[in-house]
Formats: structure tokens, sequence, C-alpha cells
């Protein structure tokens, strides 16, 4: 039952099985965060992991840590930490490089898999997918559509029989639709497509299966409910059957088979490792590794059932003042976030900026879309409560109307 009262809210934060993971994060004072969805919160542990590594590792072992702190092996070290929060094995994840970086690798490889030309993706899709995608199938002499992926039109697409690559993102980062991972990738492989997903907006939001539903190849961030902080870098799974024949464009020195051997000729790495391509970025590591290991704390069911119920809650609140989600009410069919959209032109923004002014912190998307993530792992449920109660005061009161709440900065 979706509690009505701040009471019954404490009382599930007193029962909550993840209560203790809050205190593992930096939260400010008066400060309701509702926008891990596009930056999580800092964990505790993550100032002294990277003082650590900069101070000792580098400053101190200097060029040994290669070595003895494990630099070199840090894309395939940390691909295992990530590869339980997606449900793939741990020879199967890398982590290295940018999203887009990863993403166009993937295409890539996808393409050159196939005997087919045409990337199909969604029109609504992240823009980092979309000119990602442009920029793929121009180098590769293909061609992409672009559907509407919660319609009729992806079965009759795949229909077609020439779709060589299925790329979609299994949150969307707008709405927050969660799609349908194996229905899709099984429909996908009967017509004879690869599929990639895009899990930015859903790892450490959802469970997540990419082994058990026979996914091809994914791609993700860190620095959103994973925690590992701005720009830090992405994560690519590629499924163990595509590992010897995988081709992938950005043939650097990490990907190569005998990198110290310094030859002049590229020859790929076995495994998963050959979709590496320059250096790690090792202090943003040592960042990422300290949210993983918050992460290893977490049980992922509890995790899930708890955003269920914290959106339901923030759903019902937010319908009391007229305000319409875009979000699906289905459990089945809803990641961890709320959008919202309020009725008159124009509204959406303004709000945002009167909320954040109260200390509850969301996010706006263009064209009017009012965006709040939840992540279960240092939210409560009185934390919803209160953010929903500013949200129905702001609307009702008419304050988001002030002018100083209309002046646009560059991120929304």
């Amino acid at each position: 039952m979706t509690p009505t009262t701040r009471e019954e809210c404490a009382a599930l934060d007193a029962a909550d099985p993840l209560a203790a993971l809050r205190e593992e994060f930096v939260l400010p004072e008066g400060v309701i965060y509702l926008d891990g969805n596009s930056l999580g919160a800092l964990p505790r542990s993550t100032p002294a992991r990277v003082a650590d590594m900069i101070e000792r590792e580098w400053g101190q072992d200097l060029i040994r840590s290669w070595n003895d702190a494990g630099w070199w092996d840090k894309p395939r070290t940390l691909g295992a930490k990530v590869a339980p929060l997606v449900g793939a094995d741990t020879d199967e994840v890398v982590v290295g490089d940018g999203a887009s970086a990863n993403l166009f690798k993937c295409l890539v490889t996808a393409l050159r898999l196939s005997d087919r030309s045409v990337v199909l993706g969604e029109a609504g899709n992240f823009p980092t997918d979309l000119y990602v995608t442009e920029g793929a199938v121009g180098l590769a002499g293909a061609q992409q559509r672009r559907i509407d992926p919660d319609g009729p039109g992806l079965a009759q697409e795949l229909a077609r029989e020439d779709v060589a690559v299925l790329l979609l993102s299994h949150v969307d980062y707008r709405s927050g639709v969660l799609r349908d991972m194996a229905g899709i990738t099984r429909l996908a492989h009967e017509h004879g497509t690869l599929v990639i997903w895009d899990l930015c907006h859903s790892v450490g939001a959802v469970p997540i299966e990419l082994s058990g539903n026979d996914v091809d190849f994914a791609v993700g961030c860190t620095y959103k409910y994973l925690n590992a902080g701005p720009g830090a870098p992405a994560f690519l799974y590629a499924a163990r059957r595509h590992h010897a024949a995988a081709d992938q464009p950005l043939s650097g020195w990490h990907g190569h088979a005998r990198p110290f051997d310094f030859t002049p000729d590229y020859e790929p790495a076995p495994g998963v490792s050959r979709f590496l391509s320059g250096s790690q970025p090792l202090v943003a590591d040592a960042a990422l590794e300290a949210g993983l290991d918050v992460w290893a704390k977490a049980d992922l069911a509890h995790v899930r059932t708890k955003s269920l119920a914290m959106t339901d809650l923030f759903l019902a609140r937010a319908a009391s003042v007229g305000l319409a989600s875009i979000t699906p009410a289905e459990h089945e069919r809803r990641g961890s976030q709320v959008a919202l959209v309020q009725p008159e032109e124009g509204a959406g923004y303004p709000i945002v900026q009167a909320l954040i002014e109260r200390g509850v912190i969301g996010d706006f998307r263009a064209p009017d879309v009012m965006r709040f993530g939840f992540t279960p792992l240092y939210l409560r449920y009185v934390d919803v409560y209160d953010a929903a109660t500013a949200l129905v005061e702001v609307v009702e009161s008419g304050e988001w109307r002030a002018e100083r709440f209309n002046r646009r900065s560059q991120v929304t």
C-alpha cells in the first residue's frame, strides 16, 4: 500500500533493509536530492580512496603501480565488479572510455558481424545515441532508421529482414519507460538482428540480465546510479560468443594481444579486452571503485522494491495537483524516475527551479519535462514525501511564476 502520511513513511524507513547504506554517502544538509539519475551523490569513501591513489600509488610508488597497484588490469577488475549489476559474467565486461566511444565501438563491431547495413534506433533516444549512430553509419557505409520502439513499428521494421543492429535504451532518459529487454532481444534475434542496449539509465536502478536474455552488446555510464562522479569512465559488455570475431574500430594499444611486445601491427587481445583502446583514467577509476564497493553491499531486489514504492508515492502526490505523468503507472514498464508535465506550456523549467530553491533538486528536459530520479541507496521515504509536498506547494501557490525562476542556465 502507498503511504499517505509522513508518519507512515517514517515507519517504512525504520523497516528499510537498505537504510544503513544512506550513511555511506555525503548528503548536504537541507537538500533532498532527486537527480541521482543524472549525477549520483558522493560516497563517503571516495575522497580517501582517490587521495590514496594519488598520494601513495602515484606519489610514492610511481610507475611501479602499473604492476603493484593493478593499474594495468583496472579495465578488467572494475568490469568484474560491474558484471553482477548487469547480469553478466566477469569476463564479458570492461571499464574504459566514455559511453559515446563504447557505443561507437559496439555499433561498428555489430555492423562488421552482419551482412546487413541498417541500424534501427529509437526516434526519441538520448542525443548521444543518435549522434554516434550518425557517425558510425557514415563511416561504415550503412544507414539508420528511427522508430518509436514502444509501438507496432519495431516489429514491422524487424520483419523487413534488413536490419543489422537494433540500438535501444533500456530505460528512456526522458520518460523513464522501462523496455522489455527479454522480449525485444528475442524478437530481434528471430529476425537475424543483433542488439545493443544502452544501460545508462537502468544500471543500478533496475535488475538487468544481459547474459540471461542473450543480449549481444551493451554500454552504460557509471556516474548516475553507480555514484562514480562526473565524467567517470563507462563500461562495455560483449557476449562471450562474439569475442573471437569482434573487430572493433578503435584498435588502441590497450586492446592489443601483447602490448609490451611493441609490435607495429595490431593483433586484438583475446576476450572482451579487445574492446579496450587507450590508457585508463586511473584517478577516476579510484572513484568508481569506491562507488562499486558500496554497491557490493546492496541487494538489487531490495533496491527495485524500494524504488517502485518511492515512485508510487511521488506519482500519487503529483497527480493531486494535476501534473501529468509520462512515466508509466505499470511497475513492469517503469524505471527509477518520474517524469511530469504541467499542462501550462513553459511551466516545467520554472517549477523545477522553484523546487531547487526550496532544496529539492530535480532537473528539466526539453521541451517541458520535469524529471525526478529516485536512488534507493540514500533516499528515505520521508524525503520523497517531503519533496512531493514541496512540489504540491510550489504548484498550488504559483510561486514558480516569479521571474527569477525563468532565467535559463546552460545545464538544465
